[in-house]
């Protein structure tokens, strides 16, 4: 496959995981009225492993090709997606809104900006900053629109725990770059799942060590209403999304796929309000108008 048609695939890809990644809060809210954070957590990586275990089994010319001396690297990038990122974003959502959380996502493109052309060395265009910055005022226009209360209210633990999953993909876009062209995008993906469902894991049994109540891990389960969220976030937003994200990095720089992460809390807010209930307002329209038309600019205008 040339280059043109890798760079096309990969936008492809960028597509269909923002679009996945914004439904993803809503099913992360649901499966939360089931499953403690510790719990979907470690439910959602173990799901997202035995997907990627099944696959390959299915693809036996594929194996993952993880040698030793790659293991810190992949563990310093682990740490910060999955780890850190689900961490956050789990507990976050448990304290705030849906639309909340997806709107406080969209600052990503900027963190990365920064982080890129710090450490990458990576150039943008003036042109390009300004469709970043024309995205961002998006994300400030409808949190202010929102109120104060928004940032300072009861929901502010559960904002600021969303602001730190929002540096660590930040991070992780970053070093993701480097990685993605030195490693396989499935080995990376596979690494990062396994480490995910192994740490996680051992949280939550551990918890419920401590509170004695072990026998009740997988009740969650036994609940209709959990099995599907649980599918979604496992094998959509976690390992089809994770692919997609480390392809895209292998050929696009990393402040051009962190800009397709401002359309996930566009597509939040309308899920907030077909599934949750939660109330749509002009002003959410007119942001991801501007946020959209931040994500079209940035890549538009790309060298």
């Amino acid at each position: 496959m040339n280059e043109r048609k890798k760079v096309a695939w990969a936008y492809a890809g960028l597509t269909l995981m923002t679009l996945i990644i914004g439904f993803s809060f809503i099913f992360v809210k649901i499966a939360l009225r089931h499953a403690p954070p510790s719990d979907l957590l470690a439910h959602r990586f173990t799901t997202a492993t035995i997907g990627l275990i099944i696959y390959y089994v299915f693809n036996r010319r594929k194996r993952p090709g993880i040698k030793r001396e790659n293991i810190p690297a992949l563990l310093a990038l682990s740490l910060f997606y999955p780890l850190l990122l689900f961490g956050f974003q789990t507990l976050g959502l448990k304290y705030t809104s849906a639309s909340e959380a997806g709107i406080i996502s969209a600052v990503t493109p900027i963190i990365t900006l920064v982080l890129a052309a710090l450490f990458l060395k990576e150039k943008n265009t003036p042109v390009q900053i300004l469709f970043v910055l024309l995205s961002v005022s998006g994300v400030i226009y409808i949190m202010y629109r929102n109120g104060i209360t928004a940032i300072t209210g009861a929901s502010m633990k559960g904002n600021m725990l969303i602001l730190l999953s929002v540096i660590s993909i930040a991070i992780y876009y970053v070093m993701g770059r480097k990685a993605n062209k030195q490693f396989n995008s499935m080995d990376i993906t596979f690494f990062m799942s396994l480490t995910a469902c192994i740490v996680f894991n051992c949280a939550a049994v551990a918890m419920h060590v401590k509170s004695g109540n072990l026998a009740h891990y997988f009740d969650a389960f036994k609940n209709p209403g959990f099995l599907w969220p649980i599918l979604y976030l496992g094998i959509l937003s976690t390992f089809l999304t994770s692919f997609l994200g480390n392809n895209a990095l292998s050929v696009i720089p990393a402040a051009q796929v962190s800009i397709f992460n401002n359309f996930s809390p566009v597509i939040s807010v309308f899920g907030g309000v077909f599934f949750l209930n939660e109330t749509l307002k002009g002003w959410h329209i007119i942001g991801g108008i501007l946020v959209l038309g931040g994500i079209i600019g940035v890549n538009y205008f790309r060298k």
